[in-house]
């Protein structure tokens, strides 16, 4: 066998049955390969970008690692936007990146680049295959990087005779790190902190805010009094009827420092030090109040459910000491659409155990507690900042979870970056819907005009913040790439819209115009 298909092989008998793939010329023996080797899932997207955030998807939803496939260095850097939010993320990814054969490299061909260059920003492991003879060795050390503890990004560059010269065979994963268990000795001091009597805040995200972890921060809080959030945004939540709704820290500066004012000390359960998002003229940088503490109880990689287990027990909490939540009351919405409409429309809709990818942005601000007497199901947010990320997001979760309802929501200035995606999910008819907010303007940009005090906007810098002149219309855009798709003005018409595209199989778009 070639190169090529030992890598093929080698990624299939290492678990990695999953490629999204936007391949080249350089690629072609590893495409050549997948139609020798059975058991490994082929997904083609557009652009390079629906590639990278799918293989986010599919890790943050299987919880295992799938493989893409870029051309060059071009490729890979039309990828790294969606990888910033991967590795943000802590999602595994492995990536493959072909390159020119070794020899033809020094000949400044026009797509010559410093592969591993744009690599490693956002790859925690980036290896070159010397020879043909590597290329297996090489794939079995990039799927145990992209697998260890934690997860990470792990990028592979594939010369184009690497992949044709003969190769030896297939190779086995390696034994990757186990998943740290965490300390006890941070379980115990964040204890004698419950105990105390100080207002504490556990800050949590990742393996926390699973159900089973929130369940026993749950116990936690109703034992001792101390308060639960979530950073801004997590990678997966749990979320719905019977599960603890816990408040995350908001976006705005002032809102987020009135939301943790009066606490002592802040723990941090996998999450970081909360901070703005952005620098503005005479506004802090961190979040916390004057004489907060920060205490790490687990970092990323370490089992924050094993350390709450350990908690609970330290502080005698059981599940009879959970305390009720506030019912959140769900109405079918009538009339207008307004953001309270739009919140409560979803939220009737969901299915159970349904997927929401949020890049909602402004108009979802409000989503989230409303979304809390919702049917269970889990949150994806974007913890990278870079948008664009939700439609491949979603395409990778439902080819991660075929069986679940994904339901995608976008602002309209975000769905451009990425629309792409939405003909990945026609081709694999993927049961996804997607949610445009049109309201035709980067309306999270007119807030931060503001924000930063750059004064009134003119014409010229109105128009580097509104989306019309032309109007998108995604409706066209969605059947052009087939998927079925309407828009809807009232309240009435998105309910109606919701239980049509929730009851087929298949990908739908709902265009709301506000």
């Amino acid at each position: 066998m070639n190169g090529a298909e030992s890598l093929v092989r080698t990624l299939v008998a290492g678990g990695v049955d999953v490629c999204f793939t936007n391949p080249g010329t350089s690629e072609m023996h590893f495409v050549a390969a997948l139609d020798k080797v059975p058991g490994m899932r082929c997904v083609l997207g557009l652009f390079e970008g629906v590639v990278t955030g799918a293989a986010d998807g599919y890790f943050r939803m299987k919880g295992t690692p799938a493989s893409t496939l870029l051309h060059l260095g071009p490729g890979l850097a039309n990828g790294l936007a969606n990888l910033h939010n991967a590795k943000k993320a802590n999602s595994g990814v492995v990536n493959i990146v072909g390159q020119h054969a070794t020899y033809h490299i020094e000949y400044n061909a026009p797509l010559t680049s410093d592969i591993e260059g744009l690599a490693r920003p956002m790859s925690a492991w980036v290896r070159t295959s010397p020879d043909a003879k590597s290329v297996a060795g090489d794939g079995a050390a990039a799927i145990a990087a992209a697998s260890g503890s934690p997860p990470q990004i792990a990028t592979l560059i594939l010369p184009a005779d690497t992949a044709w010269n003969e190769a030896d065979g297939v190779a086995q994963v390696p034994v990757g790190s186990q998943r740290e268990s965490y300390s006890p000795q941070a379980v115990e001091n964040t204890a004698k902190l419950l105990r105390s009597g100080e207002p504490v805040l556990l800050l949590m995200t990742g393996s926390a805010v699973t159900e089973q972890g929130l369940a026993l921060a749950a116990q936690i809080a109703g034992k001792t009094g101390c308060k639960v959030m979530g950073p801004l945004a997590s990678p997966r939540m749990a979320r719905g009827r019977g599960r603890f709704s816990i408040d995350r820290v908001p976006y705005v500066i002032e809102l987020a420092q009135a939301s943790l004012k009066g606490f002592r000390h802040i723990v941090l359960l996998e999450a970081n030090e909360p901070v703005a998002f952005f620098a503005y003229p005479n506004k802090p940088s961190l979040l916390k109040p004057e004489g907060c503490e920060i205490h790490r109880m687990t970092a990323s990689g370490e089992n924050s459910v094993a350390a709450l287990e350990a908690l609970a027990s330290a502080v005698g909490a059981k599940p009879f000491d959970v305390k009720p939540q506030a019912a959140v009351e769900l109405v079918k919405p009538t009339g207008a659409l307004n953001h309270a409409s739009i919140a409560q429309a979803i939220a009737v809709a969901i299915p159970d155990n349904a997927i929401l990818v949020d890049e909602s942005i402004t108009t979802g601000r409000g989503f989230f507690p409303v979304m809390a007497g919702a049917a269970p199901h889990d949150w994806i947010q974007n913890l990278g900042g870079s948008i664009g990320y939700s439609t491949p997001v979603a395409t990778g979760a439902a080819v991660a979870c075929p069986d679940r309802k994904v339901i995608c929501m976008v602002g309209d200035g975000s769905a451009m970056y990425t629309i792409q995606s939405l003909w990945t999910q026609a081709r694999e008819g993927l049961n996804v819907l997607t949610i445009v907010f049109a309201n035709r303007i980067y309306q999270i940009l007119r807030g931060e005009f503001d924000g930063v005090g750059a004064g009134e906007p003119g014409k010229r810098a109105q128009d580097m913040l509104k989306i019309d002149r032309p109007t998108l219309d995604f409706v066209a855009l969605a059947k052009g790439m087939g998927v079925p798709a309407r828009a809807v003005t009232t309240a009435d018409e998105f309910n109606k819209a919701l239980a049509d595209a929730i009851a087929e199989p298949g990908p739908r778009l709902i265009e709301v115009q506000m």
